[in-house]
């Protein structure tokens, strides 16, 4: 008897799950183990224990060789940037999920690919929950996004979202955004755990049942994450991420996780005000077009994924009228900029930058916060201190150590094919960078002293003269001859 009203216990005793992931506990913790949130395990009663007996199955399990393939074939939305992160299109009954902070063109975007997709006469759905269709038209109107074969409903209840399906047939579903929408048969506001995995559950079935192509749109918290359950990315086939400052024209769309392709890489768009376009080469954004360098510039070339990208640091100093100087960076990480100005004071005998205050920026919205860019944040502030403007054409690429050894980086090929492309003549780069573009001059540089010799000697106010322009056909040259004959590091330069 003792025995049977232990054992009843344990069955009554309650259970903890948490809200983020929905794993569970027999007992209560703080913070959950899975998802690493605080305050997240919450009691929800105790487990029913459960038998499942075999049952009919949908279909034959075949040898893997036997499988038809061509079903996860992706077929193109007609927006080459976004086929780029997706892997070359949508899989029929492929579920994604596109997440961005609030005014960053999300919707503008999934509107463009549902027009697009409807006019290869592909019945597209495109569901709001957020907006009345009155306002989805006027912005259809306004980026010419038009289509007979689209169809525009706002619903907030699931199962009409679901008659939709039944009465349209699409072949592609847009729903923004998952938030909004909620199922009369779970309780909970909309937005919370339960109603976000039942409607992204019930999405998904239906997806995979119809062969049909289903975009979500998430919202995000403050803190930039996907807001919800953790348990929607788990459930989704592919999950972006669409990026960008509201006061910038340049958008990104970056791939967190992806079924269907690589996870590396990065769709660049411009939006303005007739729509969202794709670039192909986005890199003009980025640059500012002198005809005359100017001290406290240097262009280095980032990578986005698998994309290399052009992009100019800027520094300006000025004499502090506080005892603290100023430390401001727009674009660039704050701790990366100190280290490079210790490593200039102390590994590049330049003295002058502790006392005065130091403004770094980059152009076009652009943020870099990969070692790549160490180097060129490190001249850029050494041509700054010095009034010295750096060679023209001139690229810089490496990382920068603390000891103020010039490491090396991946894709340094790639990054110099890109610059060759656009017209750059000479770069700086760590040692042995692999094979060179035909007629780009690379300087190799082992530490940060062999970097700061490409600056001209003598303060100039000017970017005219001949040590300041590397452009020409001997004008590296010029600058490398500059150094004496013990600076060792410019010897190692290659025409190739």
């Amino acid at each position: 008897m003792a025995a049977r009203t232990s054992r009843s216990s344990a069955k009554d005793r309650p259970s903890y799950r948490c809200t983020e992931c929905g794993w569970t506990t027999a007992k209560w913790l703080g913070r959950c183990p899975e998802c690493q949130a605080w305050g997240t395990v919450e009691e929800y009663g105790a487990p029913a224990v459960r038998t499942t007996a075999p049952g009919r199955v949908t279909s034959a399990a075949l040898p893997i060789g036997q499988v038809d393939g061509r079903q996860a074939t992706a077929r193109g939305t007609g927006v080459p940037e976004l086929d780029r992160v997706l892997g070359g299109g949508l899989v029929p009954g492929a579920v994604v999920l596109l997440a961005g902070e609030p005014g960053v063109g999300k919707s503008t975007l999934l509107l463009d690919v549902a027009a697009k997709s409807a006019s290869d006469e592909h019945r597209t759905l495109y569901v709001t929950g957020e907006e009345s269709a009155s306002q989805v038209r006027l912005r259809a109107d306004r980026i010419g996004a038009l289509s007979e074969h689209l169809y525009l409903a706002a619903e907030t209840d699931l199962s009409a979202v679901l008659a939709h399906l039944d009465s349209v047939k699409p072949s592609l579903l847009i729903l923004d955004s998952v938030q909004t929408v909620a199922s009369p048969e779970v309780d909970g506001a909309p937005g919370g755990m339960a109603q976000v995995r039942e409607v992204a559950g019930a999405l998904i079935r239906a997806s995979k049942e119809r062969g049909m192509s289903t975009l979500l749109v998430g919202h995000v918290t403050k803190d930039g994450a996907i807001a919800g359950p953790r348990l929607l990315e788990h459930l989704v086939d592919v999950v972006l991420h669409f990026e960008g400052d509201r006061h910038a024209r340049l958008r990104l769309v970056r791939g967190v996780k992806n079924r269907y392709g690589a996870t590396d890489e990065v769709g660049c768009f411009e939006l303005h005000d007739e729509g969202i376009i794709g670039l192909a080469d986005p890199s003009g954004l980025f640059l500012t077009r002198r005809a005359e360098p100017v001290p406290g510039t240097c262009l280095t070339v980032t990578l986005e994924g698998r994309r290399p990208l052009v992009a100019e640091v800027q520094a300006l100093t000025v004499d502090s009228q506080i005892p603290s100087p100023r430390r401001t960076t727009s674009g660039l990480e704050t701790s990366r900029v100190s280290m490079m100005l210790a490593v200039l004071e102390q590994r590049g005998r330049i003295s002058a930058l502790g006392k005065r205050d130091i403004y770094s920026a980059t152009v076009g919205g652009v943020k870099l916060s990969e070692p790549a860019a160490d180097l060129a944040v490190a001249l850029a502030l050494a041509s700054a201190a010095s009034d010295t403007p750096l060679p023209k054409n001139l690229v810089a690429i490496g990382e920068v150590g603390l000891a103020g050894e010039v490491r090396r980086v991946t894709g340094v090929q790639r990054r110099l094919a890109e610059a060759h492309r656009l017209g750059f003549t000479h770069a700086l780069v760590p040692s042995d960078p692999g094979k060179v573009p035909a007629g780009m001059r690379v300087l190799e540089v082992a530490d940060i002293g062999d970097a700061l010799r490409v600056l001209p000697r003598g303060r100039r106010r000017s970017g005219g003269g001949d040590g300041a322009d590397g452009g020409g056909g001997d004008g590296g040259g010029k600058t490398a001859s500059r150094a004496r004959p013990e600076d060792a590091p410019l010897q190692s330069a290659r025409r190739q």
